[in-house]
């Protein structure tokens, strides 16, 4: 099997994928996608640190052989299912993100059937646009929101389910 006909699978988020997921170092301009460290997101009880938000919204992408590839997190919105997804940096620009990302398109469909499937991505982040459409994503806005380095341009863009 090829890297880009890998399988993975989506599960609960367990507290050792989230403490793993803060040691995770992404080169710049990826970096922003990095996390504090994990104590002091257990502290705060921020994102994944918070135990409920962590059950409610967070899972985890493991490849067959049980290693952990990334994470999706599923924001609930009225009619609609945002993902967030990360690949482990170091499994990015391997050609696996059409199956890595349609992984959590399948677990988005599980959890809410009847709803639309969108996400946001800075539209500087060209590698993560192209897996998104090649996974069956199209842009749909574009819209500045705000970030800790400033107001910054995405795209929203949308899951066309013929794609599945």
């Amino acid at each position: 099997m090829s890297n880009k006909d890998e399988h993975f699978i989506v599960l609960p988020m367990e507290i050792s994928h989230a403490q793993a997921i803060c040691e995770w170092k992404f080169v710049p301009p990826y970096n922003i996608y990095g996390w504090l460290p994990w104590e002091q997101m257990e502290m705060l009880g921020i994102e994944f640190g918070d135990p409920l938000l962590r059950a409610a919204q967070y899972m985890s992408v493991m490849n067959e052989s049980g290693r952990l590839c990334g994470f999706a997190q599923f924001f609930p919105l009225e009619g609609v299912t945002r993902l967030g997804i990360c690949m482990h940096p170091d499994l990015c620009g391997q050609g696996r993100g059409k199956s890595f990302v349609l992984s959590i398109v399948r677990a988005a469909l599980l959890r809410a059937p009847q709803n639309e499937i969108d996400l946001e991505v800075l539209t500087w982040n060209k590698r993560a646009i192209q897996a998104y459409v090649k996974a069956g994503f199209i842009i749909t806005d574009c819209y500045e929101r705000y970030t800790p380095e400033g107001n910054q341009p995405f795209y929203c863009m949308v899951y066309q389910r013929d794609n599945i």
